[in-house]
């Protein structure tokens, strides 16, 4: 597939009641990238907390929960904010944002119980590289030509890890790049939401849909948690839910293109994690690609000539 680096004409479906593209909000770089950080630490944490729980419970079961538990630890800030914050001008984008998101969710969660902590965590570090391409076609937002480049050599970094043709391949793996793909069109959803919709009410409404969606698959696989099991749940829930937070205000404000590379930062959560908890070791191919992934997020975020935003 081609991808044009000049700017994109917005699908008609994304576009305004007047015809017109939908407004951005301003490109607040910084500020984006400090929230990506905040964010991924949480994520990392919940990351853990996932493992664990895998070991007794099934990843439905725990899909289930994080929303349900993340929805429920949103009332007290609603009574702040009052109802007035979950008024939506957008409840299609929603209802996408929720339905690739859950999904993205499902297969994530079973990689996190499956591989390493840190080698899940390097998995998901494939949705930066499908974010730029997914804004350029949806978004019309420009790609420069060092994105490009840090996307191949970010993909380079993927095989590295993954190991094809090896011993140690995993096919778990494959799972976490569908999922990944499915994560960066629900980011550059929330990006498309940003100019009308609060954080507040993107996180509700992933909360809400999600926790009735992820209802249905209960009614083949339902479990009920141990007692040692609900302290760890709630935690999730709450880790969860602020990590989205962070995460959802980050890709309100800001690029998804330019401030994706900073969820690089969860490969040292989660070696760290996985090192302290687990006792796990990263292979000298997982260090390469880690590696090359980490330099592919510099080349992305080096300066260049200012991307013109719609």
């Amino acid at each position: 597939m081609t991808i044009s680096l000049k700017k994109q004409t917005p699908d008609k479906n994304t576009l305004n009641n007047n015809g017109t593209a939908p407004k951005l909000p301003p490109n607040k770089l910084l500020q984006g990238a400090l929230l990506i950080l905040l964010g991924e630490a949480l994520l990392a944490l919940m990351g853990a907390i996932i493992k664990h729980l895998s070991l007794d419970l099934t990843t439905e079961v725990i899909v289930f929960y994080r929303n349900l538990f993340g929805l429920l630890l949103l009332l007290p800030i609603l009574l702040t904010t009052g109802l007035s914050s979950l008024k939506t001008q957008k409840i299609h984008l929603h209802l996408l944002r929720a339905s690739v998101g859950l999904t993205a969710m499902y297969g994530f969660f079973y990689v996190l119980g499956n591989m390493p902590l840190a080698e899940a965590f390097l998995v998901k570090l494939t949705t930066p590289f499908f974010m730029p391409i997914i804004a350029a076609i949806w978004l019309g937002e420009s790609i420069r030509r060092k994105n490009i480049a840090a996307i191949a050599v970010g993909f380079l970094g993927v095989i590295f890890i993954l190991r094809p043709g090896t011993d140690t391949f995993t096919p778990i793996a494959l799972i976490g790049i569908g999922a990944a793909f499915l994560a960066g069109t629900a980011k550059v959803c929330i990006r498309l939401m940003g100019s009308t919709e609060s954080s507040v009410t993107i996180v509700f409404y992933f909360g809400l849909i999600s926790s009735i969606l992820a209802s249905i698959p209960l009614i083949w696989s339902w479990q009920v948690p141990l007692a040692q099991n609900w302290p760890w749940i709630v935690l999730m829930g709450l880790a969860g839910t602020l990590g989205q937070l962070s995460l959802t205000r980050a890709y309100r404000i800001a690029n998804p293109g330019q401030i994706g590379p900073y969820v690089y930062s969860s490969v040292v959560y989660g070696a760290a994690l996985g090192w302290f908890i687990w006792g796990e070791s990263l292979l000298i191919s997982t260090i390469i690609g880690s590696t090359l992934i980490i330099v592919a997020g510099i080349l992305n975020l080096s300066k260049s000539k200012k991307v013109k935003e719609t």
